[in-house]
């Protein structure tokens, strides 16, 4: 049942070479963080892959490009529903003076919210710019790689394809005038995940991944990925390629004194490492 595929650290990526073109490769440089590389102006290279997806990624062709944009590991019509999961870490659950939940706590973006990191722009709707109150969060991402349904938690990680970055874009007005999250955070384009779709086969323990969020940590995840799989998966048939995030640390703006917000120009950076790297997003208010 393993979802294992021959790579460590996957790309979906437009080339240089040919801008109509999206490829699937492998960046050479094993260590490099090529979100924070690209920001940089760095020229970042990748082995090509045979595939035009992250779930067949194929193998590798023995040819190089080097990347002009990055993308989505995944496109819209790959992902389904994207599951969400609230308050999953117990300093995030204490910053919003929430109690801890005793099962995961589950709400849906649906698939136009899927977007790719910088340089596509983040746009801020009309709705989060008219008082001022979108917000970040920054997550693990876990995408499923093979159909998964009534898993259990000792055979999910059977069924995980791997990990990539997530911003769970919010309007905080929205979320909190409202008892479910999916309309505060089902706007086009508030879920950008990237820059990377790291295999299971390096990362044997993602609560010893570090998070950062970096606008202008260790994780202590309350449920742990099997758990959340298994959960998400009883009754209810998980296909390949769906996304799973799981879950903002401390340090979103809401909780901060005082409180930051999201507003054109300003740039927010994902930070996962080691293996995944840094998502950057540049927000564009929507006109």
């Amino acid at each position: 049942m393993s979802s294992a595929s021959a790579f460590s650290r996957l790309v979906r990526f437009v080339p240089k070479s040919n801008t109509t073109k999206v490829l699937i490769g492998q960046p050479t440089q094993q260590e490099l963080d090529i979100g924070a590389a690209v920001r940089k102006g760095q020229e970042v290279a990748a082995h090509v892959f045979s595939g035009s997806s992250v779930l067949a990624p194929g193998q590798n062709t023995g040819a190089t490009e080097t990347i002009e944009r990055i993308l989505s590991p995944l496109a819209q019509n790959e992902v389904g529903t994207i599951r969400c999961i609230g308050l999953n870490y117990k300093q995030h659950a204490a910053e919003v003076k929430m109690d801890m939940p005793t099962i995961p706590t589950v709400f849906m973006k649906p698939s136009t919210t899927l977007a790719d990191p910088w340089p596509a722009q983040t746009i801020l709707p009309k709705l989060t710019q008219a008082d001022d109150c979108g917000d970040y969060e920054s997550e693990l991402a876990i995408v499923i790689g093979q159909t998964a349904k009534n898993v259990s938690e000792a055979d999910a990680m059977n069924y995980v394809l791997g990990y990539t970055a997530a911003n769970d874009i919010s309007s905080r007005t929205s979320q909190l005038n409202q008892s479910q999250w999916s309309f505060s955070k089902g706007f086009d384009g508030a879920c950008p995940i990237g820059p990377t779709l790291v295999s299971t086969s390096i990362v044997p323990d993602p609560c010893k991944l570090r998070i950062r969020g970096l606008k202008n940590g260790n994780v202590d995840m309350i449920f742990s990925v099997p758990k959340l799989v298994s959960f998400l998966s009883q009754g209810t048939t998980l296909p390949a390629g769906t996304v799973i995030i799981t879950g903002t640390p401390a340090g979103v703006g809401l909780g901060r004194k005082p409180k930051e917000t999201l507003r054109e120009g300003d740039e927010f950076a994902v930070e996962i490492l080691p293996h995944i790297g840094t998502l950057v997003n540049v927000f564009k208010n929507e006109v």
